[in-house]
């Protein structure tokens, strides 16, 4: 009888322990001066193509992923686009890829303040405290030419225990590549390269899947 009674109580915790939140990715979307109106087009598109894609979806409904998108750029210019959304079925992931296509630029003409966008995105964190791990993924297109210092944000990230990692979009060679892996990304973090914003959807895709499936290259 205690040992029925005792298989009883843990096939009840199985669904309570399959719903658990393995990971909350936030991601940060450039939209600073540098981002012309087709560039973001292939953002937008490229995240909401990306969060249709087989894969990523199912692994986002088996782990209880958490998704949120916020638009950034200069001091003081970070948007929450898409609030924390619980991927729990394949319905979620097809609304938040919705939201994604149809989503309206927030910002445009001005600076690009990453570390601002780091500050703004660490307290949006403490609304998902059960994610297992908290992930900030930033796109962008430049170097920061405004705004806190990155590098001591960045540190701020990593005692709060979240990952930062990157895309770099490039126009020639690696700069913005070489600049998120000196100064934005922690150490647990990487970096990905897209060569021009026409790139990014592949890019976007590829992170996403890395992200929430831990593949460490």
């Amino acid at each position: 009888m205690l040992r029925k009674t005792i298989i009883a109580g843990w096939l009840a915790m199985v669904p309570a322990m399959a719903m658990a939140c393995e990971t909350a990715l936030l991601l940060a979307i450039d939209v600073s001066n540098s981002v012309d109106g087709a560039e973001y087009r292939l953002q937008a598109d490229g995240l909401a193509d990306a969060l249709q894609d087989s894969q990523i979806v199912e692994t986002m409904v088996r782990d209880q992923v958490a998704v949120a998108v916020v638009q950034w750029s200069g001091v003081d210019q970070q948007a929450l686009s898409i609030p924390w959304t619980r991927i729990t079925g394949p319905g979620l992931a097809a609304q938040v890829s919705a939201q994604a296509r149809s989503m309206e630029r927030a910002f445009i003409l001005s600076g690009t303040a990453t570390g601002d966008v780091i500050s703004a995105a660490l307290p949006l964190f403490d609304q998902v405290p059960d994610c297992k791990r908290k992930v900030i993924d930033i796109s962008t297109d430049g170097t920061a030419n405004a705004g806190d210092d990155v590098r001591m944000i960045r540190t701020r990230a990593e005692r709060a225990g979240v990952t930062i990692n990157g895309i770099g979009i490039e126009s020639m060679g690696l700069t913005i590549t070489n600049y998120l892996r000196s100064s934005v990304i922690t150490r647990d973090g990487f970096v990905m390269t897209a060569r021009m914003h026409r790139d990014y959807p592949a890019a976007i895709r590829a992170k996403i899947l890395r992200e929430i499936t831990r593949v460490i290259s």
